[in-house]
C-alpha cells in the first residue's frame, strides 16, 4: 500500500509517499520538507502566528511535489494521513485540513497519526524493528522513555518533569547569543570546549523512575555565565562543552534506570531505539552506543535527515494503522496535546 503523509506541528511543512509491503518492508517514495527556519531566526524561536500561515502558504505546492517526486497521482494512493497533534495548533489544522480535504475529494481512508507515534516506528520504518523495544524520544518538545510494544501499544516509564531537553539546548544556545536553531549551535560549539571546566549538576541521576529535569542545569548554565561576563568564544566553547556532558550524564544514567524496567515488565527489548530532532547530536549517540553495547541492546538511530520532523514518519505511522484497519473518521479534532500513553500521565510532567 501507498500513503501521503503531511507533517505541520511546528515549522516544518513535510509530505511524503512512503510503500508499506504485505510483509511489512518499507520503501520512502518520496520526502519533502520546507523549513521555516529564516522566518523565525530573528524571534530565537517559533512564532505560531508565523509558523501557521507559511504552512498555509506552502502546504499544496509540497504536497504537490511529494506525488511528483514519488511518480505518483492522488488515485493511486491508498491512505492520507496527517499528524493531529501535538504541536501548535495552528499549524496542526493546516495539515490536518488539507489531508481530510485529499482524502474526501479522493474517496481514501483518512489517518489521524499521532505526531509522537511517528517518531516512535520511524525504527521499523528504517530498520524494521521487531515489538517490542525501548523508545527515547528526544526534542524540542518532548522527553520521554517509552516501551513500544506495538502499533497504538504504548507504554510511558519516564519523561521531563520541567524542560525538554531540545528546549534545554535552545534556551542555553539563546542565553550565550548562538542563535536559532539552538541545537545544533550548542553541539558545534562543545566540539572544542573543555567539557571539565564547569561542574554543572547531573539532575535525577540515582532516581528510582526514569524521568528527566532540565530547569535546573538550564539555571545552572545561567549563573556560571553572569559570573564569568563578558563571555569569550573560549567561554562560550567550555559552557556548552560542559552542558551538553551533564545533559549525556543523565541521559545515559536514565536510559539505564528505563532499560532495567523494560527488561523486569517485558524481557529484553529487540532494540533500543532513540527518536526525535536531539537524536541527530552525534554527542548522545556516541554515550548510547557505547551503553548499548555494555547492556547487548541493538541500538537503532535514524538516518539524520528522519530524525527532525518530516512526512515520511507521518506516512509510515499512517500505513501502519491502516494495515490494521485503524482509520479515523473526518471529523477527527486537532489536539495541541496527545501523550501517546494517556495512562501514564505524571501529574506536572511534560508530555
Amino acid at each position: 500500500m501507498r500513503v501521503l503523509g503531511i507533517e505541520t506541528t511546528c515549522d516544518e511543512t513535510a509530505a511524503s509517499v512512503v510503500e508499506r509491503g504485505e510483509d511489512g518492508s518499507a520503501r520512502i517514495l518520496s520526502n519533502v520538507v520546507l523549513s521555516q527556519v529564516k522566518k523565525h531566526a530573528a524571534y530565537g524561536g517559533v512564532v505560531p502566528e508565523i509558523a501557521s500561515r507559511a504552512h498555509i502558504d506552502a502546504i499544496d505546492r509540497v504536497v504537490a511535489q511529494a506525488l511528483t517526486d514519488a511518480e505518483t497521482d492522488i488515485s493511486d494512493i491508498d491512505g492520507v494521513s496527517a499528524a493531529a497533534g501535538p504541536g501548535l495548533i495552528g499549524g496542526v489544522i493546516v495539515g490536518l485540513t488539507t489531508a481530510k480535504a485529499l482524502a474526501f475529494a479522493a474517496g481514501k481512508p483518512f489517518l489521524a497519526v499521532n505526531h509522537l507515534e511517528g517518531h516512535a516506528l520511524t525504527a521499523r520504518l528504517t530498520d524494521g524493528v521487531e515489538f517490542p523495544y525501548l523508545l527515547l524520544l528526544v526534542s524540542g518538545g518532548h522527553s520521554q522513555l517509552l516501551a513500544v510494544e506495538g502499533v497504538g501499544k504504548y507504554r510511558r516509564l519516564g519523561t521531563t518533569i520541567d524542560d525538554a531537553i531540545g528546549e534545554a539546548f535552545d534556551k542555553v544556545a539563546k542565553l550565550l547569543g548562538l542563535g536559532y536553531p539552538g541545537g545544533p549551535q550548542v553541539e558545534k560549539a562543545a566540539e572544542s570546549g573543555d567539557s571539565s571546566r564547569f561542574n554543572f549538576p547531573r539532575p535525577m541521576i540515582g532516581r528510582a523512575e526514569p524521568n528527566f529535569s532540565l530547569a535546573g542545569l538550564k539555571t545552572a548554565v545561567r549563573i556560571e555565565a553572569e559570573k564569568i561576563a563578558p563571555l569569550s568564544d573560549r567561554d562560550i566553547a567550555d559552557l556548552c562543552a560542559s552542558f551538553q556532558a551533564a545533559v549525556i550524564d543523565m541521559v545515559l544514567d536514565r536510559v539505564r534506570v528505563a532499560l532495567q524496567m523494560f527488561k523486569a515488565q517485558f524481557g529484553h527489548p529487540s532494540a533500543l531505539v532513540v527518536a526525535g530532532g536531539v537524536a541527530a547530536n552525534a554527542a548522545l549517540r556516541g554515550g548510547l552506543e557505547r551503553m548499548s553495547e555494555h547492556f547487548r541492546v541493538k541500538l537503532v538511530a535514524p538516518p539524520l535527515d528522519l530524525c527532525g520532523d518530516n512526512g515520511a514518519m507521518i506516512a509510515w505511522a499512517g500505513a501502519e494503522r491502516l494495515a490494521l484497519g485503524l482509520t479515523d473518521p473526518l471529523d477527527t479534532a486537532p489536539r495541541a496535546r496527545w501523550p501517546l500513553d494517556e495512562k501514564s500521565a505524571l501529574p506536572g510532567a511534560r508530555a
